[in-house]
């Protein structure tokens, strides 16, 4: 079971603090290009802002930091299209497949790799990726575990993203370098285009394919 987002290349993660500053948000990540967004719930208008965006923009929309069975189908039921976790729960997992939708779920050893492939899952977030040895971590673990995806977030950022995309068992990356807080809280659409642009461009220049749109 995939995610779905291989050639999104960016899953920009977006904590608004009201429905109109993610709407905003979004409309500028379309414009400089990304094609995919992960709305988290770490705010009272997640939930909402998650049905805004997924009425109101072409984006891919998942919704992040899902931690419990009982929030899988209120995201569902706004328009979610995957769920992302920080950690790997069976309960999630388990009730995101009964509502139609995939999982990614995080995590950070081998074992909590070998969980997910028992239950089907073949795409992870790998989280946090900076403060478990990134892209050598991955290269590491890729090596015995040959058909799985990472989405590493956790200290991602334009610096270093092409690098993390460049190796073959990096599905996406993830992170919120292109919708930083403080221009999100102030809607300032300008800023995060010309963050999003230029995040785009770098990829292009590196030799990598620009995000795709996913139906």
């Amino acid at each position: 079971m995939t995610t779905g987002l291989d050639g999104v290349g960016i899953v920009p993660v977006l904590t608004a603090p009201t429905v109109e500053a993610a709407v905003v948000a979004g409309r500028a990540l379309e414009r400089g290009g990304i094609t995919c967004v992960e709305m988290t719930l770490r705010t009272a208008a997640g939930l909402e802002a998650i049905a805004a965006l997924s009425r109101e923009t072409d984006l891919l929309v998942g919704a992040g930091t899902v931690l419990s069975r009982s929030q899988v189908g209120v995201v569902a039921a706004a328009g979610a299209r995957f769920v992302v976790s920080p950690g790997f729960d069976e309960d999630v997992v388990d009730a995101t497949r009964a509502a139609g939708m995939v999982s990614l779920p995080g995590v950070a050893t081998a074992t909590e790799i070998q969980r997910a492939l028992a239950a089907g899952i073949d795409t992870l977030k790998f989280f946090p990726a900076d403060r478990l040895g990134g892209l050598s971590t991955i290269h590491a673990l890729a090596a015995p575990f040959t058909g799985v995806r990472f989405v590493p977030s956790g200290g991602v950022s334009d610096g270093n993203a092409a690098e993390y995309l460049a190796h073959p068992a990096i599905a996406a990356v993830s992170g919120s370098w292109i919708v930083p807080n403080d221009a999100v809280a102030a809607e300032d659409g300008d800023r995060i285009e010309s963050l999003t642009t230029a995040a785009v461009a770098a990829l292009v220049a590196s030799g990598l394919p620009a995000p795709r749109r996913i139906a």
